[in-house]
């Protein structure tokens, strides 16, 4: 038998929320980059995977301010 695979609608976040992750991300991808300078991370890849949710979520970001802009 195979099983379902039953996947969870995506959370929709209203566009300050999305801002107060950004935030946080930047602030994560910040100290990431001083850890990695003082040779306290172990995982480098960290930053890069960071740098790219900040890029998703400045997507996210503008597509919600595109929408709410069509929208008016």
């Amino acid at each position: 038998m195979a099983k379902k695979i039953i996947k969870k609608a995506p959370e929709v976040k209203t566009i300050d929320q999305l801002r107060a992750d950004l935030i946080a991300k930047q602030t994560d991808l910040i100290e990431s980059k001083r850890g990695h300078k003082m040779g306290e991370l172990t995982n480098p890849s960290v930053i890069k995977q960071t740098r790219k949710e900040i890029a998703r979520l400045h997507t996210a970001i503008r597509a919600n301010e595109m929408t709410a802009k069509e929208s008016k």
